[in-house]
């Protein structure tokens, strides 16, 4: 995907030029190899600073909450629902939108390639088609890149923007017969004890600094439940019971609204894989009321709405 950045370039500046949008949302390379970062820009003098590989897993939808400006802003699968899902929300409204969608194969799992190359420090590593080409002191890794894809992206089902205005390239051949959740049934099989156990130790390394939050572009509240103090819900510490009810709370906030674009494992610091909060309600929105994330702007979650027909058999 590297080969798009030259097409973003020019999508950007023209859309400045004449004025389509005020500012452009993208990512320019970051100055650590693989931490590639969001960036805003309003002069088109500035559009060299664009950039796109497969280092661009952050969700950009973060920085549209609240603005009332022109935006033009790329757009993968998961990003471009997470767009859909502002607009159900009343974050932003469709006409100030631009969006360049950008069909995606997939992001790389930066913590996979530090452990294929032993932790040795990497200095610089690109895309050569289907290769990661690693470099370091003394070192030079050829790596497949379809071994090294983050856990989301391997079972993504929706690679293509759902709605955009322009595309950088041609739709990509979405994934077929992939199973999002079986790591999730497998939870679901164990029993209540041993499922306890497993999130307890999941999340036993946490050390609430909140990046899985500030990450997540469905986390917009002006004030979060975990600073709120009249009345105070959680507490402050890394107490296991606090954390547990933090991440607990947190996935129930994004039941219905989730589009599994990974953006919190990516940010966590400490590796602790908090999809399998999010997947499991996902699972259970799409088992119960046949809905998935951000594929409509036309249609409300199913936790926001009510129905008569809604499943309902834990009503007594």
């Amino acid at each position: 995907m590297h080969e798009y950045s030259e097409k973003i370039r020019d999508i950007a500046e023209k859309l400045l030029k004449n004025g389509t949008v005020d500012v452009f949302i993208g990512f320019k390379k970051g100055t650590v190899p693989m931490m590639n970062e969001p960036v805003l820009i309003s002069d088109p003098e500035k559009v060299h600073t664009l950039h796109w590989d497969s280092h661009c897993a952050l969700n950009l939808c973060n920085y549209l909450t609240g603005r009332t400006d022109k935006i033009g802003i790329l757009a993968t699968g998961c990003n471009s629902r997470n767009i859909m899902t502002h607009i159900v929300e009343n974050q932003i409204k469709r006409e100030q939108l631009h969006i360049v969608g950008i069909p995606c194969t997939g992001m790389i799992d930066h913590r996979a390639v530090q452990r294929a190359v032993q932790f040795k420090e990497i200095l610089d590593i690109t895309e050569d088609k289907d290769r990661l080409i690693v470099k370091g002191d003394g070192f030079e890794e050829k790596l497949d890149k379809k071994d090294f894809l983050q856990s989301n992206c391997l079972t993504c089902a929706h690679r293509n923007p759902v709605e955009y205005d322009e595309l950088v390239a041609d739709l990509v051949p979405e994934q077929e017969g992939v199973s999002a959740y079986e790591d999730v049934t497998q939870i679901e099989n164990m029993n209540i004890d041993d499922r306890w156990d497993f999130f307890r130790d999941m999340i036993s390394s946490c050390i609430r600094c909140y990046a899985c939050r500030n990450a997540c572009p469905l986390c917009y509240c002006p004030t979060c439940f975990v600073d709120e103090s009249r009345p105070q819900w959680v507490g402050k510490s890394i107490d296991p019971t606090d954390t547990m009810t933090f991440h607990i709370l947190r996935a129930y906030h994004c039941a219905g609204r989730c589009t599994d674009c990974g953006a919190c494992e990516r940010a966590c610091p400490v590796g602790i894989p908090v999809r399998q909060f999010t997947k499991k309600l996902n699972k259970d929105t799409l088992e119960l009321f046949s809905w998935e994330a951000g594929l409509t702007s036309k249609q409300r979650p199913p936790l926001d709405v009510y129905k008569v027909d809604d499943y309902n058999d834990f009503v007594k």
